[in-house]
């Protein structure tokens, strides 16, 4: 094939009254708009479905003739105009920030990956997805964002199984130009972006998409001022070595960075973000980035760092240890080894804010992310905790609960993810502006058992189509012809309690539980009075054999029996779409991982708000929101090491409750000829969690929690030139040197046996060293003691300076109420305090009497 030397752009040329289609299809607002979908259908059905979807496509689609006989149609055109209005009311309209938060930050939103819409696949799964919700909802509520991330020119893989049921992986390969983007110019020029790469620099160019009112930067390399190393940096997401990886979140976060001031000085923004969100520790270097940018303004390293951390947010999606991106000593040396002058510091100085605990030599992003950060947090309560257990390394003289990591729970966006079938019924039942508004779910518990029903049914018989139509693509790509397709014609019943399962297959997530008893499970499948239909779908990641291997499990027990055929399927290349048609279609949404490994899981959250219950383990977000009248639990919250003992015992409660209790409930008729019990749960599921997973909610609260506090207190220590934050990282620079000389000396309490109620006196003798008493917290923490001699429910008391003690010492004084019967038990500590501090949490240190050394956990 001959390679274009040079290539441009040709915009199809739009009669006038067509020219609102041009603005329709450049903003991805259409991904959640139905009637701006249904325009473009209308325009060209069959070529809408030529370009499976894409409006910039159909646009260069649409013949002359076919653009003229549009022009004329006064109906379309007067649809058109309605539609483009709808548009421009959206996003003109004042939303809640314009109405009740007006002194919102402007934020800047890096994620690696970000799912919009299954046309742009710069997404694998539910990190991109959560982060396209997160913009979409942003957008609703009218904050001030700008998203920041990669364009992959081949994507996320698209997946297809080969007649044994193996994954194999194939890139598309993608032109910008043929998608939904601009290229970001300035003075009519491409605007590049430089970032060093060890001894050369990648040149990245910015695409931007508009995700409703919110910008969307993608940075780029594949241009011609690259050489052939370079230009492949931006190739495949989550593909290559480590290096590459290395490589690429080079360009996502100090690239990132660089584009949005880019973006200013060519007028795109009209001013830089206050705040800086980090989606997971990929996005890292972004706090790397502006430390240099303070540096060059002449702080030094440490009151860069105290600078650039005071406006971010680091939100970390991992529940384990191995799924955090960790770089060797050596990469670090290469790529930052002749510019760690330009951060203010050396190698071992970068190092040192990528060290989680021991790790020495290794840099760990979410580490880094952690300390360049103000404020952090886990994407739901649970996972809240886990990751308080996992990064006390940085906080060691601190118990896990008191790690400043912080839950936000994610959220789903309703408008994107709610199926035509309930969002015609929601239309008509609950009030205006059900897709964003928690209150207007109340609604739901007046939705009639004939018309809720009628709707679930007929989102069933869509999925049943849909899952006909690509499983016979399937068969016929694998050489199936004739009669060998005609199984598929009875492939699931649109009658038959339907259960789906679609994830990515990581070995935690255990989708081959049901395997694991298999007579129990083709019973199930195979009752001809209560039948049981299976849908699979998802994707192991191209260098996981384990996860491929569950992959092909499951087609294997699918294609034992002919009977199980039809009742158990696997459908390929999981998206997006096929997502949104599996949520609106089952009845029942099985989530099996291994707790806690789930961060958060929201595709149960996307399936619910259709109208299906969800059946999970207690891990994520439904072990905060799991209600027994609207849902079901997999076992409890205990854990057992041996994950093989625990697979089996979670096994045996699926079954059970799949034969006890979820298939009886689903095919109960006996006080009507509707399952009223399984649509009651519906309806408490809607009315109770629905408004607690929208992506609004989830927004809402990072803007009044983290976004606005961040600004405040960032323009509070970047004041008169920052000065404030100069104070500050002295103030820590000199607390960290003296703190070897800060020790508890003396816990003095009566132990004495006590009445419940009553008070007791508490004093503490502190060394403070070249500390002042102002510049400490001195606390007594009390309570209940374990039989191993924790605390089990700790309460924390600030006590009063009592005044000098001998030899030096300070005296400190309180009184503790002794609040529960049984063991009690007093200890002390000294923690650093300042008056721009978050908390006393963020220096991470405090003194413990020697005996009690390291914190309880």
């Amino acid at each position: 094939m001959t390679r274009a030397l040079r290539t441009f752009r040709v915009h199809p040329s739009l009669p006038e009254p067509l020219l609102p289609l041009a603005e329709l299809a450049g903003n991805l607002r259409w991904s959640w708009d139905p009637e701006a979908r249904e325009l473009f259908r209308w325009a060209d059905a069959e070529a809408w479905e030529a370009v499976d979807g894409n409006p910039s496509a159909l646009l260069g689609a649409l013949s002359d003739a076919r653009m003229a006989e549009l022009a004329g149609d006064a109906r379309f055109v007067g649809r058109l105009e309605e539609v483009h209005g709808a548009l421009q009311t959206e996003l003109t309209r004042p939303a809640w920030v314009q109405r009740q938060r007006p002194d919102n930050p402007r934020v800047a939103y890096f994620s690696p990956e970000f799912g919009i819409t299954t046309v742009m696949p710069t997404y694998s799964g539910g990190l991109g997805v959560l982060a396209g919700d997160h913009l979409k909802a942003a957008s609703d509520l009218g904050l001030d964002m700008v998203g920041v991330g990669l364009l992959y020119r081949h994507g996320y893989f698209r997946q297809h199984l080969d007649a044994d049921g193996w994954q194999q992986e194939r890139y598309p390969d993608l032109n910008p130009l043929e998608l939904p983007l601009r290229r970001l110019e300035h003075a009519s020029e491409p605007v590049l972006v430089e970032v060093p790469m060890g001894p050369v620099t990648a040149l990245a160019q910015v695409w931007v998409a508009q995700v409703g009112r919110v910008p969307l930067l993608l940075l780029d390399t594949e241009v011609p001022g690259n050489a052939q190393p370079e230009r492949a940096i931006t190739d495949r997401l989550y593909g290559g070595d480590t290096e590459h990886r290395l490589r690429q979140e080079l360009v996502l976060g100090i690239g990132g960075v660089r584009a949005l001031r880019a973006a200013v000085e060519a007028g795109e923004l009209d001013g830089a973000p206050e705040v800086f969100h980090s989606n997971e520790g990929h996005a890292g270097f972004l706090g790397l980035e502006r430390v240099r940018e303070r540096v060059a303004e002449g702080l030094s390293f440490a009151e860069a760092v105290e600078a650039a951390r005071s406006t971010t947010l680091f939100t970390t999606h991992t529940p384990v240890a191995a799924g955090i991106d960790k770089f060797p000593r050596e990469l670090i040396e290469r790529y930052f080894g002749d510019l760690a002058d330009g951060y203010g510091t050396d190698v071992d100085g970068l190092m040192e804010l990528g060290r989680l605990g021991d790790e020495h030599g290794i840099f760990n992003m979410a580490a880094m992310g952690m300390r360049l950060s103000a404020h952090a947090n886990g994407v739901s309560e649970l996972h809240g905790t886990v990751a308080r257990e996992m990064f006390q390394g940085l906080w060691p003289d601190l118990p896990a609960d008191e790690v400043p990591v912080d839950a936000v729970t994610n959220g789903v966006h309703a408008a994107t993810w709610i199926g035509p079938e309930q969002r015609e019924l929601y239309s008509r039942y609950l009030a205006p502006n059900w897709p964003r508004t928690a209150s207007a779910w109340e609604g739901a518990d007046q939705l009639p058992d004939e018309v809720l029903w009628r709707t679930r049914g007929r989102a069933r018989e869509r999925l049943v189509a849909e899952v006909r139509d690509r499983v016979r693509e399937q068969v016929v790509r694998r050489g199936g012809a004739g009669g060998s397709l005609n199984w598929v014609d009875e492939l699931l019943d649109p009658e038959a309690l339907t259960i789906g399962f679609a994830r990515r297959f990581a070995t935690y997530k255990r989708g081959a539980l049901l395997l694991r008893q298999p007579e129990r499970l083709k019973a199930l499948l195979t009752d001809t009075e209560r039948p049981v239909q299976l849908v699979f779908a998802g994707k192991s990641h191209p260098r996981d054999d384990q996860g491929k291997g569950i992959i092909r499990e499951l087609v294997h027990l699918a294609g034992s029996d002919p009977l199980l055929q039809r009742r158990m399927v696997f459908v390929e290349d999981y998206d997006m779409d096929l997502a949104a048609t599996l949520y609106a279609g089952c009845d029942v949404w099985l989530n099996t991982p291994r707790r806690p490994f789930e961060a958060c899981g929201t595709s149960g959250e996307k399936a619910l708000l259709n109208g299906s219950l969800h059946c999970s383990v207690l891990d994520g977000w439904w072990d905060e929101l799991y209600d027994p009248a609207a849902g079901f639990a997999i076992g409890g919250r205990g854990q057992v090491t041996d994950p093989e003992q625990q697979d089996a015992a979670d096994a045996e409660a699926l079954f059970e409750l799949l034969e006890r209790t979820i298939v009886p409930r689903f095919y109960d008729r006996t006080e009507s000829p509707l399952p009223t019990r399984w649509l009651q749960m519906i309806r408490r599921s809607l009315v109770d969690i629905g408004p607690k997973v929208l992506a609004t909610k989830m927004v809402r609260r990072y803007a009044e929690e983290h976004y606005e506090p961040l600004a405040a207190r960032s323009r509070e220590l970047l004041a008169s030139g920052a000065k404030p934050a100069r104070e500050l990282a002295a103030w820590k620079q000199r607390v960290q040197a003296a703190w070897d000389g800060v020790r508890v000396a003396e816990v003095e309490v009566d132990d004495a046996v006590a009445a419940k109620g009553e008070e007791r006196h508490v004093a503490v003798v502190v060394e403070l060293g070249d500390l002042r008493t102002d510049e400490v917290v001195v606390e007594a923490l009390h309570g209940p003691v374990s039989a191993d001699g924790h605390l089990e429910e700790r309460h924390v008391l600030t006590l009063a300076h009592a005044g000098a003690g001998k030899r030096g010492t300070q005296r400190y004084t309180g009184q503790v109420r002794c609040a529960q019967a049984g063991e009690y038990g007093v200890t002390a500590r000294v923690r650093p305090t300042h008056e721009r501090l978050r908390d006393p949490a963020e220096v991470g240190l405090a003194a413990w009497p020697h005996a009690n050394d390291q914190p309880a956990p």
